[in-house]
């Protein structure tokens, strides 16, 4: 099946298109960042993309090592307890962070250990997701962590956005979804967070799919009623169908991408019935195709091609949109057994980059431009006398579907048309572990023979145009590709004669 659209670009109508792709990324829990494998792999992401913030779990988890509890007696139960907070790892995550040029979005959660009501976990690592045992114990915590934050990096700290909890609408990750004890638990940490700075920007409830419109109605409504001036909403979004597990993994079929953008309209309609919320920013701090860190889908080209789609319209109704995850050091479910084993992440361990990799490295280099055309495969912007593209080809099912783009683009002169190509053949790191025997440990040989294939193709050509260039694109099923199309005048070395060097005209 293959598909033809020839578009005649116009520099003079500017189409809308609101690109926040680097806004934010996420990350597995904090306490991960300690790791060598974890910093390699997000300084080579912010090498490439450069992300603003960076948003994760376990602010407060254990392995934080913040809130602390200390006996005189540690023998005698009846000794008095002192609280006490250790900074120690959070200093060294943060400055890690700001090493790379990132900041926080803080998210404040989940529990610590002593803190917490009940045993109520989520994931392998723990992560307790009871209400608080005491709300002044938890409010003190936030506004002690603060007040840290600001003492050690001034008022920039209060730029940090501060989101509380995490998917409050699930059961494991808040105590029976008590929708009430949610509302509680934010009223007094917003309140708190504000006390230490009301320049601190708070929001919530960011809350997943399936129960959102239910949870987002009543959060808007209680915070009407509280009279409670928040500064953003946050939400997550994911676009896969119910997922069917086997050994290891989880499968599943992608959603028509129009209920999902439909489903993100409810959110922004729900938030502007509120004549004193209309407008309020709302975040998405965690998207991606799959939610389930084991599903291979994230490691392909599909992939790619499909969020390079929700790329080109999630800031149509959004002010950001934090790619979940930057990179496979991950431990939801456990040590991944494979380098390729359906990770959230953006680049595999050993720093592979995957394909989506590359769908946000070919959009942030959009940023800056005037939006020129944008439709359901392309986005193209003119920063200055350059036009910058992106192509796509995606699809919820393979189907043989290829794409025939045709542009005219108003140009003259002598151009350059640079391409960087993203598909199945020419960058897919996938197949070649694949091939390799997908082995679960990989040599430093097979390392490296996997990052080559891991990489754009690059090709250029000279363009001679008189008003007007007309740029063709076949672009496969689940492809993607980069184009700049620049003026590149000829400038050559005296007595230089390309032709002549490589014996053109001899053919």
């Amino acid at each position: 099946m293959k598909i033809e659209r020839k578009f005649a670009v116009d520099p003079s109508k500017a189409q809308p298109f609101s690109n926040k792709v680097d806004f934010c990324v996420g990350t597995g829990r904090m306490g991960l960042a300690l790791q060598k494998e974890y910093y390699d792999q997000l300084a080579f992401v912010q090498k490439f993309i450069g992300f603003k913030h960076i948003r994760g779990h376990g602010l407060f988890h254990d392995d934080m090592a913040i809130y602390q509890e200390r006996r005189d007696n540690p023998w005698d139960k009846n000794s008095p307890v002192h609280i006490e907070y250790n900074f120690t790892y959070l200093d060294r995550v943060m400055d890690s962070y700001h090493k790379l040029g990132l900041r926080p979005f803080l998210e404040l959660g989940f529990m610590p250990e002593k803190l917490a009501s009940s045993g109520n976990r989520v994931f392998v690592w723990g992560g307790h997701t009871s209400p608080p045992r005491d709300y002044k114990l938890w409010t003190d915590l936030v506004k002690a962590t603060l007040r840290h934050l600001i003492s050690r990096y001034g008022d920039e700290a209060v730029e940090y956005p501060v989101e509380v909890w995490n998917e409050p609408n699930l059961p494991g990750f808040w105590e029976n979804a008590d929708m009430q004890a949610y509302f509680r638990l934010f009223d007094e940490t917003f309140a708190a967070v504000k006390e230490v700075d009301p320049r601190f920007k708070v929001g919530g409830p960011a809350v997943c799919g399936g129960s959102d419109e239910v949870w987002i109605t009543a959060f808007m409504n209680h915070c009407a009623e509280k009279n409670l001036a928040i500064d953003f909403v946050t939400r997550h979004h994911y676009t896969t169908e119910s997922p069917d597990r086997k050994g290891h993994y989880v499968y599943q079929e992608l959603m028509d991408p129009e209920e999902g953008f439909a489903n993100l309209r409810t959110t922004r309609d729900i938030i502007d019935s509120h004549p004193e919320y209309k407008g309020l920013p709302i975040h998405i701090t965690e998207f991606n195709t799959s939610y389930s860190p084991d599903n291979p889908i994230h490691d392909t080209n599909q992939n790619a091609a499909f969020l390079c789609h929700q790329l080109s319209r999630l800031g149509d109704t959004n002010e950001s949109y934090s790619y979940w995850t930057f990179g496979d050091v991950f431990e939801e479910v456990g040590v991944p057994f494979a380098p390729f084993h359906g990770g959230f992440g953006l680049v595999a361990n050993g720093s592979i980059p995957k394909p989506t990799f590359w769908s946000f490295v070919f959009f942030k280099s959009l940023l800056g431009g005037v939006c020129v055309h944008r439709s359901d495969e392309a986005v193209i912007v003119k920063d200055s006398e350059i036009y910058k593209g992106v192509l796509f080809n995606p699809n919820r099912r393979r189907e043989g579907r290829e794409l025939s783009l045709t542009f005219e683009i108003p140009a003259s002169g002598e151009l350059c048309l640079m391409r960087k190509t993203v598909n199945e053949k020419t960058c897919n790191p996938l197949k070649v572990w694949h091939d390799l025997g997908e082995p679960q440990s990989l040599s430093e040989e097979q390392l490296e023979l996997i990052k080559m294939s891991a990489y754009p193709a690059v090709s250029t050509e000279r363009i001679s145009a008189d008003g007007k260039a007309e740029l063709k694109f076949e672009i496969p099923e689940f492809g993607v590709e980069y184009f700049e199309l620049r003026p590149a005048p000829l400038t050559p070395d005296r007595g230089f004669d390309y032709d002549r060097a490589v014996r053109k005209n001899e053919i």
